[in-house]
């Protein structure tokens, strides 16, 4: 790969082409969970949905628990799950044990939701693994590259050229 073309954090070692690879096949099941909420008409953002994902694997959590799994301030996951709990897919709790601390956990319509979504992910990624781009693959980076094609996304390579000549064609105002 052109050295000009990646962003300057990469760099140039064995596990490189296997990185690339990651990076096109996460853009790809990044699109795949976006088309999987826009088909239910869920109305959420990834990160509401990722929000519901961690409850949905953890069980019931603190804000701040909730806050440290998703990497954010607690009062960005508190505004989430404000959210989250007026469309009915979050309820919020006290323990009898110590009521001055809420506990959040999903709703049995957030848990169908959350269900919904994995069967609906799945089944789109069973597809890329059963398309005919995966059987060429001759190992694990090229596996994992010949899944991000079949679903549709540019290479790492493709994404930073297209990427490179966007800047340029902004700068040139001439659009991409």
């Amino acid at each position: 790969m052109a050295s000009d073309v990646l962003p300057a954090t990469a760099s140039a070692g064995p596990e490189t082409g296997l990185v690339e690879s990651l990076s096109a096949l996460s853009r790809a099941l990044v699109g795949i969970t976006t088309r999987t909420l826009a088909s239910l008409d869920a109305d959420l953002t990834l990160s509401q949905y990722r929000a519901i994902v961690v409850l949905a694997s953890h069980g019931p959590l603190r804000t701040v628990d909730l806050a440290a799994a998703l990497h954010v301030h607690p009062s960005t996951a508190t505004r989430t799950c404000d959210r989250l709990v007026r469309r009915g897919l979050v309820a919020r709790h006290q323990k009898e044990t110590d009521r001055r601390v809420s506990w959040l956990g999903l709703t049995p319509g957030g848990k169908e939701l959350v269900g919904e979504v994995m069967r609906r992910r799945a089944a789109q990624i069973r597809e890329l693994v059963d398309s005919p781009e995966t059987g060429a693959a001759g190992n694990l980076a090229e596996l994992v590259e010949a899944l991000a094609v079949a679903a549709g996304e540019p290479t790492e390579r493709q994404w930073w050229q297209r990427w490179e000549r966007c800047t340029e064609a902004v700068d040139g105002a001439t659009g991409c």
